[in-house]
C-alpha cells in the first residue's frame, strides 16, 4: 500500500496520484481546449518525468461530441449524451495521444462502470488492469463508460469516479481539479466568501452552502467535489479541491485550493461505493442478534436472522440492513429476490445460503 500523505506540500513527492479533470477545464464553447487540454498534460508529464504514477479521470468526452452532433448544449436524454461521448471519446482520446506523445508517455484508455466496481471479478480485472497499466509506465485516461450504462446504475459523475479509482489503485492522493479555485465558506460570487485552505474535520462543511451543477457542459460542480472528497478521506486518501489552472502550483507544493486531510483507513472501492453512492433498493429488517452480528462485521447475514423484507428487489440487488429500531446497520448485495426472501421467511427462516454473504457487507 502507498504511504498516507497528510501534508499536502508533498503532494509532488506522492508516488501515485488520481487526477480528476472536469468538462468545462477542458472545452470552450462546445469544443475542446486544445491549449488547456496541453497545459495539463505539461503538468502531468513533468509529474511523470519525476517517477511519479498518474491516474487521470478525464471527463470532456460528452463536451467534445455536441458540435459535431449539432448541439448547442447538453443534451438530456440519456442516448443522446450516450452518442455524444461515443463521437468525443474519440476525439479527446486523439488529443490526449498526441499532447502525451511530446514526452515519450503512453496512454491507456479504461471505462469503467458501476458493475466494475460491484462484481467482485470485474473488480478483481480492473483493479489488477489499471496497476498493470501503471507497472509499464502507462497513463490511464478513466472515464464513465457512458455508451453501456443506465441512468439507474451509473456512477453520476467523474468526481466520484475519480475518488473510487483512487480506492481502486490504492493511490497517495486525490486532486479534483475544478474551475474554481477552491472550497469557499459561501458561494464565491457573495460578498464575504472566503476560501476554506484545510478541512480536518467534515462538520466544517455541514453547514456550507455548496453548488452543484458548475457548468452547461459538466455534470457536477461543487457539491459533487466535496462528496468525492468525504469518500476518499473516508478511506484514507487525502483529497485537494483546486483549479485546473493551479494544478502545477499543487504539486510544487504550493498552499493552493482546499486540502481534505486523510482521516480514515484503507478500504476497498468497492466497500465505499456500496456505503456512500450506490442506491438501495429495499430493505431487510433483522432482529436484534442479526444486527449485532452485522455491526461487528465479518459474518454473512443469514435468513434466520431476518423479520421483514420491505420493498421489491432482484437478486444482486444493494439492500439495507436495518435493527428493529429501524437504524440501519449495514449495506449489501443480497443474494435472493425479495419475493424469494418472503417465501423463505414463511417457511420458518431455512434457506441454503445466506440472504447477504460476508463478501458483500459493508457495515454503516
Amino acid at each position: 500500500m502507498k504511504t498516507l500523505l497528510a501534508n499536502r506540500a508533498l503532494l509532488g513527492q506522492a508516488a501515485r496520484l488520481v487526477i480528476k479533470v472536469g468538462s468545462s477545464s477542458l472545452t470552450k464553447n462546445g469544443a475542446l481546449n486544445e491549449p488547456a487540454l496541453a497545459a495539463l498534460v505539461d503538468v502531468v508529464g513533468a509529474a511523470h518525468a519525476r517517477g511519479q504514477e498518474v491516474v487521470l479521470v478525464s471527463s470532456g468526452a460528452v463536451a467534445a461530441g455536441l458540435a459535431p452532433l449539432g448541439f448547442a448544449s447538453r443534451p438530456k436524454l440519456l442516448r443522446d449524451q450516450q452518442a455524444a461521448s461515443m463521437v468525443g471519446q474519440v476525439r479527446l482520446l486523439a488529443a490526449y495521444t498526441r499532447e502525451f506523445s511530446r514526452y515519450g508517455i503512453t496512454i491507456g484508455q479504461v471505462l469503467l462502470t458501476p458493475e466494475d466496481v460491484l462484481n467482485r471479478s470485474h473488480y478483481a480485472n480492473a483493479q489488477g488492469s489499471l496497476r498493470r497499466l501503471l507497472h509499464h509506465g502507462v497513463v490511464p485516461i478513466v472515464n464513465e463508460n457512458d455508451a453501456v450504462v443506465t441512468g439507474e446504475l451509473r456512477f453520476g459523475d467523474n468526481d466520484r469516479l475519480a475518488a473510487l479509482t483512487a480506492h481502486l489503485v490504492d493511490a497517495t492522493a486525490l486532486i479534483l481539479c475544478t474551475d474554481v479555485d477552491g472550497l469557499y465558506t459561501a458561494p464565491p460570487s457573495e460578498p464575504g466568501a472566503e476560501l476554506i485552505t484545510e478541512v480536518t474535520s467534515l462538520s466544517q462543511v455541514k453547514s456550507l452552502v455548496i453548488t452543484g451543477k458548475g457548468s452547461d457542459v459538466g455534470t457536477g460542480g461543487m457539491r459533487t467535489k466535496v462528496e468525492a472528497a468525504k469518500i476518499a478521506i473516508s478511506g484514507g486518501v487525502g483529497a485537494l479541491v483546486t483549479s485546473a489552472q493551479n494544478l502545477a502550483s499543487a504539486l510544487n507544493g504550493d498552499p493552493v485550493g482546499t486540502w481534505f486531510v486523510p482521516q480514515g483507513k484503507r478500504q476497498r472501492a468497492r466497500d465505499l461505493w456500496l456505503k456512500n453512492v450506490a442506491q438501495a433498493r429495499g430493505s431487510l429488517v433483522v432482529d436484534d442478534g442479526a444486527a449485532a452480528v452485522v455491526r461487528a462485521g465479518g459474518a454473512s447475514l443469514l435468513c434466520v436472522g431476518v423479520t421483514e423484507v420491505r420493498g421489491a428487489f432482484a437478486r444482486g440487488a444493494l439492500v439495507r440492513i436495518v435493527d428493529p429500531h429501524g437504524e440501519e446497520v449495514g449495506r449489501g448485495l443480497v443474494g435472493y429476490s425479495s419475493a424469494d426472501v418472503r417465501k423463505f421467511l414463511d417457511d420458518g427462516g431455512r434457506a441454503p445460503r445466506p440472504v447477504v454473504h460476508a463478501d458483500d457487507l459493508v457495515r454503516r
